[in-house]
C-alpha cells in the first residue's frame, strides 16, 4: 500500500527530520500544503536534497495567485535544485480564500482551472505555449532546463475538473473524499476522461485525517478547530455529501488499529492509488495517539 503523510511543522529542520524518518520507515510520500513553511516549494527543494527516494508533493498549490508560466518555472527550478523530480498538485482553492485574501475574482473556477491546467501540462511537457483564454494568457516556455519531469495532479472534485485531470494531468489529489465518493463519483469520471484522451491510468491520491483512537468524540474534539474552517466551504460540502457525510469530522479514518486498516483498504478498493494521511493526535496523551497511528500505517506499507 502506498501511504504518505502530511507535513505539518512550521520548522524546516523538523520537516527535514520527518522526511528522513519517513524514508527510513518505507513511507512513499510527504505532502506539503499550500501554507507549509510560507512557500511549500522552498521546503520541498531543501527536503528533496536531504532524501533520496521519498516522493515529495504539494497538496495543493493555489492556482489563482500565481501565473502558470511562473508556476512552471518555479517547479522546474525546484526539481533542478533537488536533483530529482517532485509532484506538483494544484487547485483553485476556495472562494473565501481567493476573494477574501487576494481580492481576486472566483467567478469561473472551472474554466479558470481548465485553462491553467492546459497551459501547465504543455509547459511541463517542454512545449512552447501560445495560448489566449478567457482567464489566462501565456506566450513562452519554461526558462530553465527541465532535467526532471514534474508530474501534475489537479485537486478535482467537480465533474468538470475530474474530466480536466483525466485529459490533461497525471491524476488527481483529493481531500475529504471517502470511499463512497471515490467509487461513485471521482474514480469513474477521471478514468473515463483519461481513457477517452488516450492517456495512462490516472493516479488518484486520497487525503484524509487518520487517527488510531477508539474514542471518536476525542478525535472529533481534536479536529474541531480545523472542521470549523473546512465545513463551511462549498467545495468540501459537495464532496462530503457525495460520500454520505455532513461534516469533515465524519469522514475521518478512526477507530482501533484493525478498523483503521480496513477503512484504508476500502479506499484502495474504491479506486485510490495512494493515500496521504493527516495524522490526528487525540485524547489526553496526543503523542501516544500519534505513535499508535504511525505504527499502524507502517504495518500497511508494502
Amino acid at each position: 500500500m502506498r501511504i504518505g503523510l502530511a507535513a505539518t511543522s512550521t520548522d524546516l529542520n523538523e520537516v527535514i527530520a520527518q522526511g528522513r524518518s519517513m524514508e527510513a520507515d518505507g513511507f512513499t510520500s510527504l505532502w506539503f500544503g499550500n501554507a507549509i513553511l510560507g512557500d511549500p516549494l522552498a521546503g520541498i527543494a531543501v527536503v528533496g536534497r536531504e532524501t533520496k527516494t521519498l516522493e515529495l508533493g504539494t497538496s495543493v498549490l493555489q492556482t489563482y495567485p500565481c501565473h502558470p508560466l511562473l508556476q512552471a518555472n518555479r517547479a522546474a527550478s525546484v526539481a533542478n535544485a533537488m536533483g530529482r523530480s517532485f509532484t506538483l498538485g494544484i487547485g483553485p482553492s476556495h472562494r473565501a480564500l481567493i476573494e477574501g485574501f487576494y481580492g481576486l475574482s472566483y467567478e469561473h473556477p472551472g474554466r479558470n482551472t481548465e485553462e491553467y491546467a492546459r497551459i501547465m501540462a504543455q509547459l511541463l511537457g517542454g512545449e512552447k505555449v501560445d495560448f489566449e483564454g478567457e482567464d489566462w494568457t501565456t506566450h513562452g516556455e519554461v526558462a530553465v532546463p527541465q532535467a526532471h519531469r514534474v508530474p501534475l495532479l489537479i485537486s478535482a472534485m467537480s465533474p468538470r475538473l475530474l474530466r480536466v485531470a483525466g485529459e490533461l494531468a497525471d491524476g488527481t489529489i483529493t481531500f475529504l473524499a471517502g470511499a463512497k465518493a471515490l467509487e461513485s463519483h471521482v474514480v469513474p469520471r477521471i478514468r473515463a476522461a483519461a481513457q477517452a484522451a488516450g492517456r495512462p491510468e490516472p493516479r488518484i491520491v486520497v487525503g484524509l485525517p487518520v487517527a488510531v483512537h477508539e474514542d471518536i468524540g476525542e478525535v472529533r474534539a481534536a479536529l474541531a478547530d480545523r472542521a470549523a474552517i473546512l465545513d463551511p466551504l462549498p467545495n468540501y460540502q459537495r464532496i462530503l455529501s457525495l460520500g454520505g457525510y455532513e461534516r469533515s469530522t465524519d469522514v475521518a479514518i478512526t477507530g482501533n488499529a484493525r478498523s483503521v486498516k480496513a477503512q484504508l483498504r476500502a479506499l484502495l478498493d474504491a479506486g485510490a492509488s495512494d493515500i496521504w494521511a493527516g495524522i490526528i493526535a487525540a485524547g489526553d496523551d496526543p503523542q501516544a495517539s500519534r505513535h499508535r497511528t504511525l505504527e499502524t500505517l507502517r504495518e500497511l506499507l508494502d
